[in-house]
């Protein structure tokens, strides 16, 4: 279930370009377009919701496996000694495209707190 008007949504159709770091069935990943350090890949579900709090109980896989896939990225970018997973929630966390998806940030030292 897309949204017509989601970026991701658009992304997903490929009426607009990424660079795809991972896909399956469930999940995409692509490289952010304005990065936060050397690695920042967005994954996103191919169900299409605006956030974790539009997730239901039968979202829960999914979610979890955008953060395994991020995981993942992460090994394979040998960013293990620290990298971040991110979920912003709702326009006052910063979230500007409303469809979930997880931040993987990494490859230089991150500071806390955040923003």
């Amino acid at each position: 279930m897309n949204d017509a008007n989601c970026l991701f949504c658009r992304i997903l159709r490929g009426e607009i370009s990424s660079h795809k770091v991972y896909e399956d069935e469930h999940v995409y990943a692509f490289e952010d377009i304005d990065p936060k350090a050397p690695t920042h890949v967005l994954v996103i579900p191919k169900k299409h919701f605006a956030g974790l709090n539009h997730a239901r109980a039968e979202d829960a896989e999914l979610i979890g496996r955008c953060h395994l896939v991020a995981a993942d990225i992460a090994r394979k970018r040998d960013i293990e000694k620290g990298y971040r997973t991110v979920l912003n929630v709702g326009p006052e966390s910063g979230q500007s495209v409303f469809h979930l998806h997880v931040h993987l940030i990494g490859g230089r030292k991150l500071s806390w707190p955040p923003g």
